[in-house]
């Protein structure tokens, strides 16, 4: 090889040592120095000496530094970290470190997070550690509230790790106070079972454990739902763009996940097979793989357990899966004489909003008091979500009895929606009202349902075409079709045979057990006014001072 010409032109004349014994002179060649992009990255990493390092169990590499009198945790990536350091640098130097050794510097320490650092789990806006709840208020103090068993506080050192994503927005410092009252006043909802599954998907979604049903808000033009939507998000997760539109593609709906607690959707019109299926997947803790951008191997995982909340015109959530984790609101009209600038809805909002989650987090507190000593006899679907909220229930102001059947209702209806969502159910009936059961392969009942189902059915896209169709259909529909004393086995087998037998509908509401007390020497959870009133909220309820909305909602 050639050597470089022009480069051995650069290097300075060598001295030449003095001869002795007779020996040849050794050619000297001084060191070149340590170049100035390496010396400034060697300075950046002692700079960084009072970063806590440490990595996830993804491999993500964060630092927890001082920043003014409180501390502060980011990704080792992120823009913050390379201000921090080139702060840093000037103020000691009195110069500015070049682009390159800010890289050295942050390869450097993400390779210490990696390997010298310890594993910590991170978390966005909730946590749980301990049996202790810690909702991150993201102000600019980093200060978090503290949840346990007798109760909550704000607190500044959290000993649980948070990080912020961009767009995330401020908690205002809640209040101390029992005004759950003032939520009524902002929200067009004035059925008793609606607001009371309202506040219990609010409280829902503030245990870090979850899982969390998706509430589904669905109204005609001038019905406030987006408001309402966006209330909601604003005292769970605020966020500078709290509404969102459909994501495109399963990786976008992860990545939200990944950079918010709450997912708030408005004005949805269709829910595409793929995105109903990562909704419930989110709902009760899912993962997503895709290979990651610019390399042929490898893979990047998501994970994440999150509330979803949406609203639309039309019904959205009509998938069996989906609507089994779904709670359904439907809002009526506003009359034109009740509505209010927004200007001044949010102003007033805003006013009471310390207030409301003052009470959220005493109702978060009775939770954590109670879960121990509360059971149902017959659990619902999300059973987990429907222990929670039956724990916080003194804490809201209502008896457990209260709630449950509120969700029962709403399961039910739900289920309905389901079903009439399909033909298939009804052609089902028909087939096993002079049988009261059947049993044959796929193929056979396929034919059998053809023989039930008139012209205009059969041309439906949704109709099923093939016997496989059929059984998946089957299979999803299931657990509704049972609580309609529908009930189909699927016997395995080289012909695989279905059996459907006819047992009449189900029609039971779970039931609470919460006794005495004697561990903790509580007072049983007595019945309140929401126990003694049907339909809508009484206009003066004792225990929650609820004014009845007919005025007072002006969205």
């Amino acid at each position: 090889m050639q050597p470089d010409i022009e480069r051995l032109k650069e290097l300075p004349e060598a001295p030449l040592s003095p001869p002795g014994n007779g020996e040849e002179p050794d050619l000297i060649v001084t060191p070149e120095p340590h170049s100035r992009a390496s010396s400034h990255a060697t300075q950046l990493v002692d700079l960084a000496s009072d970063f806590s390092l440490f990595h996830t169990s993804e491999g993500e590499t964060y630092a927890t530094l001082p920043i003014g009198n409180h501390h502060e945790t980011w990704r080792l990536t992120s823009k913050l970290i390379r201000q921090e350091l080139t702060r840093r640098f000037y103020n000691r130097y009195k110069k500015t470190p070049g682009r390159q050794a800010t890289q050295d510097a942050l390869e450097v320490l993400s390779a210490q997070a990696q390997f010298e650092g310890p594993e910590e789990a991170i978390h966005i806006r909730v946590a749980e550690k301990d049996g202790t709840l810690y909702i991150d208020l993201a102000n600019q103090e980093w200060e978090v509230v503290r949840v346990t068993a007798e109760g909550w506080e704000v607190i500044s050192d959290s000993p649980v790790l948070f990080r912020r994503s961009k767009g995330m927005l401020a908690l205002p410092h809640p209040t101390h106070g029992k005004r759950l009252r003032d939520l009524q006043q902002f929200m067009n909802v004035n059925k008793k079972d609606d607001f009371i599954l309202l506040l219990a998907w609010l409280v829902g979604a503030l245990n870090p454990l979850g899982p969390y049903p998706i509430l589904v808000i669905h109204g005609g033009q001038g019905s406030g739902k987006s408001t309402l939507v966006e209330m909601i998000k604003a005292l769970v997760d605020p966020n500078s763009a709290p509404l969102r539109s459909n994501p495109r593609e399963a990786r976008d709906l992860m990545i939200s996940a990944q950079n918010c607690w709450a997912l708030a959707y408005d004005n949805l019109s269709h829910l595409p097979p793929w995105l109903s299926d990562g909704f419930c997947r989110l709902s009760t803790g899912g993962g997503f793989s895709t290979r990651q951008l610019f390399t042929d191997g490898d893979e990047v995982l998501f994970q994440a357990k999150r509330p979803i909340l949406m609203n639309g015109i039309e019904e959205l959530a009509t998938r069996a899966d989906l609507l089994d984790r779904a709670i359904l609101l439907y809002l009526p009209d506003i009359p034109k004489e009740q509505r209010r600038p927004e200007k001044e809805l949010w102003a007033k909002f805003d006013e009471a909003k310390p207030a409301i989650l003052g009470a959220m987090f005493t109702a978060l507190s009775g939770a954590l008091r109670e879960q121990e000593h509360v059971s149902l006899e017959n659990p619902p679907r999300m059973a987990d979500f429907a222990l929670w909220v039956t724990a916080a229930a003194q804490g809201l102001g209502w008896s457990p009895k209260a709630f449950l059947q509120a969700y029962e209702r709403n399961r039910l209806e739900a289920n309905q929606l389901t079903l009439v969502a399909s033909p298939i159910p009804g052609v089902l009936e028909k087939l096993l009202e002079p049988l009261g059961h059947w049993e044959g392969t796929a193929t056979e009942l396929l034919n059998a349902l053809n023989n039930y189902a008139d012209d205009s059915l059969r041309r439906l896209k949704i109709w099923p075409s093939t016997p496989h169709v059929l059984s998946n259909a089957l299979r999803r529909l299931e657990p509704n079709l049972r609580e309609e004393g529908i009930v189909i086995t699927f016997k395995p087998g080289t012909q695989r045979r279905i059996t459907l037998e006819s047992r009449g509908k189900r029609a039971s509401l779970p039931s609470v057990s919460s006794s005495e007390h004697p561990k903790t020497g509580s007072q049983p959870i007595s019945h309140d006014a929401y126990d003694a009133h049907d339909g809508e909220i009484p206009p003066d309820s004792s225990g929650l001072g609820i004014q009845q909305p007919a005025t007072e909602v002006t969205i």
